[in-house]
């Protein structure tokens, strides 16, 4: 039995147009997040090939393959969760995540300045990858993080908990090469509510996830 599965989405692939249209939810989530679950599932199958065999020639290729098509899952995992056609604007008080809405005041000024922040991190970072809104356990704060691939650069025991996809196949064929509208527009989208759950988590998490004081 495989060890990753491609989850469902939480609602149908025209839930987010006009920011996203149809065919890209349906070829991202369908095609593309989905090679990510399988390649996670046969790395685990060669790594146990080689342990059977004490075969180790091939380790540093499996161990890279593993990070990328594993974090490639648990990204777009939380990316669609992320994201609702009746989201967006500014977490409040008033709906319930004020708890989030003062944890980004505090880590960056003002929720002007994490936008700007999060925007560029996510337009400008090289080749394919993503920009991620992440909870920093050691300072007990929340750092923005700009990822290489699905896994480079990422600060060990950090927790995503928004993440941008800034990959080509999340907008090439609705906004060609146009990253950063596509940036832009992803702010339509933004499921405060969910963004707040995993902040509240990642908070009750911290003493676990702390290994030295």
């Amino acid at each position: 039995m495989a060890t990753y599965t491609l989850p469902e989405l939480p609602y149908d692939y025209a839930a987010l147009e006009p920011v996203i249209n149809p065919q890209i939810i349906e070829l991202h989530h369908d095609k593309h997040h989905a090679a990510y679950v399988k390649g996670a599932n046969d790395t685990l199958e060669q790594l146990a090939e080689a342990r059977d065999k004490e075969a180790w020639g091939a380790i540093n290729g499996l161990q890279k393959s593993l990070a990328f098509h594993l974090s490639g899952h648990i990204l777009h995992s939380i990316y669609w969760h992320n994201m609702t056609g009746d989201g967006g604007g500014e977490p409040l008080a008033a709906d319930g995540v004020g708890d989030l809405a003062d944890a980004i005041t505090e880590s960056f000024g003002s929720f002007a300045a994490f936008k700007a922040q999060l925007t560029k991190a996510a337009a400008t970072t090289q080749g394919s990858g993503w920009g991620v809104l992440a909870y920093e356990p050691v300072s007990g704060k929340l750092i923005v993080e700009q990822v290489y691939d699905h896994q480079g650069n990422v600060g060990q025991g950090s927790v995503p908990v928004l993440v941008f996809d800034a990959w080509e196949h999340a907008f090439y064929l609705q906004y060609k090469n146009q990253k950063v509208d596509f940036i832009e527009a992803m702010w339509a989208v933004v499921n405060w509510q969910d963004v707040a759950k995993r902040y509240a988590a990642a908070k009750e998490r911290a003493d676990v996830l702390l290994l030295a004081p």
